[in-house]
């Protein structure tokens, strides 16, 4: 998740191994459990209102088109998709759909749906609501078919049906009101995990139409929003929308008619609160219930005085990435000059959390295909110096590069983006290399660095979505991007090919000599695996920490 994956109470506990050998055989099947108890036995007296403290606003209330963490939380309380996550984990669980099975060619996937299942508008979930949806993100054209709106939908999908030939999806049919078939023009082992992205969650065809979901315009520096996806969000999951003030908070309410377990929160206000100073204050101020991506200096001071402390698997990568549009970054001296200019051992022992790995390549190890021999930069300021004198640049004359980074927002894998831009700005400046500081609001920043080549050397990141190697390197570099600028058409074909592998112990082998590829290539620095930590009032019993951030506050267990 960019930048930045649904309810899963009643789950087989399986490993990620057994869970992919089951998705590539056949058939799986729900163990979940069906409770529409309104609240937990005896929590009469619970202060059901839960105020939770968001780094920034959501750039959207319509997840399909979104990529930021902040709209994924909202979205993953409003919405579900086909599938979800197993608790604790990345790996894949039926969610809407109770099965699936794919054809022996794993080119069309039949899904057993919930029945009884309504929107929060009483519009019926059943497979033309599927198909409506599978439909809508197909035809998107213009603005909405650009990477600055259907991110994810263009990353994964790779077409539409204005350039069909090229697209993954091919069609979608109702097989009676609670069986549906998705059919794919191309191979994609990550389907199933894909699916359990908020991006891809099921919303209803009544309030998509009526509210023109898709009624997108402005530019791709400053996207403007539809109606819908401002004020009219409508899911199947366990809150409905009831308010947005932009700049100060999200209000949503327990949806009466949720079809699982409501849990104990009946009303969560997401408070934006940009400082994690501010953050942490409120939290001791009793103002909010908890907060996410706790300062590493806060952690251990907020543990003594009693609050809750939640670690999150990590399960992430924070880079430096090298835009290639920029003719200096085109040198492939001079991107390996940046890659020894980093000491990343510093950067992580002076500004990242307690708990953070340093990064080889751009995916954790406990994703398939993670090679532990790619080429490595290690740091060496001296030879940095001396490549850049190879490709022209001394004292006489240096390397001048805007440096991109955003303020007032953290992240899971940038917690504090200024002092991460201090610590690496200062290592290029020993190295000879003078950066010009270029900041932005969130928001702004990811139009400007995803959906425009306007931009330089620039720090981003990303917690992974589900369990999948094309879910990190794939996404990163399956095709040209606004973001790294480069054309590779060699490297963009070996992930085309990786991605169609149904066979896990060969598609890691593919993978493997992607990540080399990669490596060698140097389209940026891959820095480190942050490992977030959230912190709660003491009331927080227990959260549903999860590694790609699925937390559904109906599993929240409080005391008062």
């Amino acid at each position: 998740m960019l930048h930045s994956s649904m309810r899963r109470r009643g789950l087989i506990a399986v490993t990620g191994t057994a869970i992919a050998a089951m998705l590539l055989a056949g058939c799986v099947a729900s163990d979940r459990g069906d409770d529409t108890g309104d609240t937990a036995e005896g929590s009469g007296d619970i202060d059901g209102t839960f105020v939770f403290a968001a780094s920034s606003d959501p750039a959207s209330l319509d997840p399909a088109f979104a990529q930021d963490g902040e709209t994924f939380r909202v979205a993953r309380q409003i919405f579900e998709g086909l599938v979800g996550t197993v608790p604790g984990t990345a790996d894949p669980a039926p969610l809407l759909a109770e099965s699936w099975e794919p054809s022996e060619d794993n080119m069309s996937y039949t899904f057993a749906l919930k029945e009884d299942v309504t929107f929060q508008d009483d519009t019926p979930f059943n497979a033309e609501a599927v198909c409506y949806n599978f439909d809508r993100w197909y035809n998107w054209e213009g603005l909405a078919a650009s990477e600055a709106f259907g991110y994810y939908y263009s990353k994964l999908f790779h077409g539409y049906a204005s350039n069909a030939a090229d697209a993954v999806y091919k069609s979608c049919t109702p097989d009676g009101d609670y069986s549906v078939t998705i059919e794919l023009n191309k191979p994609f082992a990550g389907f199933i995990p894909s699916l359990s992205l908020p991006a891809f969650s099921m919303q209803s065809p009544s309030a998509l139409a009526e509210f023109e979901a898709d009624a997108v315009s402005g530019s791709a520096e400053a996207p403007q929003m539809s109606e819908y996806a401002m004020g009219h969000p409508v899911g199947t999951g366990p809150y409905q929308f009831d308010s947005w003030a932009p700049g100060e908070n999200v209000t949503l309410k327990s949806y009466d008619g949720y079809w699982g377990d409501k849990g104990q929160i009946n009303e969560i206000i997401f408070r934006t609160i940009d400082d994690p100073t501010a953050r942490r204050q409120a939290l001791e101020s009793g103002s909010i219930d908890g907060y996410d991506l706790v300062g590493p200096a806060d952690t251990g001071a907020l543990e003594e005085d009693g609050f809750t402390m939640v670690p999150r698997p990590p399960f992430t990568i924070l880079y430096l990435a090298f835009n290639q549009a920029i003719p200096e970054l085109q040198d492939p001296k001079v991107r390996e000059a940046l890659s020894y200019a980093i000491d990343k051992d510093a950067l992580i022992t002076q500004v990242l959390p307690a708990g953070t790995e340093k990064a080889i390549e751009f995916m954790p190890d406990s994703v398939n295909g993670y090679n532990p021999d790619v080429t490595t930069y290690d740091y060496d300021p001296a030879k940095a110096t001396a490549l850049l004198a190879e490709a022209g640049y001394d004292e006489a004359n240096p390397l001048k590069l805007d440096f991109n980074y955003p303020v007032n927002v953290s992240r899971p894998y940038m917690p504090d983006p200024e002092q991460i831009f201090t610590v690496l700005s200062t290592q290029l400046a020993e190295v000879g290399v003078e950066t010009t500081p270029v900041s932005e609001e969130w928001v702004e920043y990811l139009d400007r660095t995803t959906g425009t080549p306007d931009h330089g050397i620039h720090l981003l990141g990303w917690t992974g979505d589900y369990n999948d190697t094309d879910n990190f390197v794939g996404v990163f570099f399956g095709a040209q991007s606004s973001e790294w600028g480069f054309d590779n058409p060699e490297l963009f074909q070996k992930l085309a090919d990786a991605r169609g592998v149904s066979d896990l112990e060969e598609q890691s082998a593919l993978y493997e000599e992607i990540n080399e590829d990669v490596a060698t290539f140097i389209p940026g620095v891959p820095l480190a695996h942050p490992a977030p930590t959230l912190a709660f009032d003491p009331r927080v019993e227990s959260y549903p920490a999860s590694p790609v951030n699925d937390e559904v506050f109906t599993d929240i267990v409080l005391t008062k």
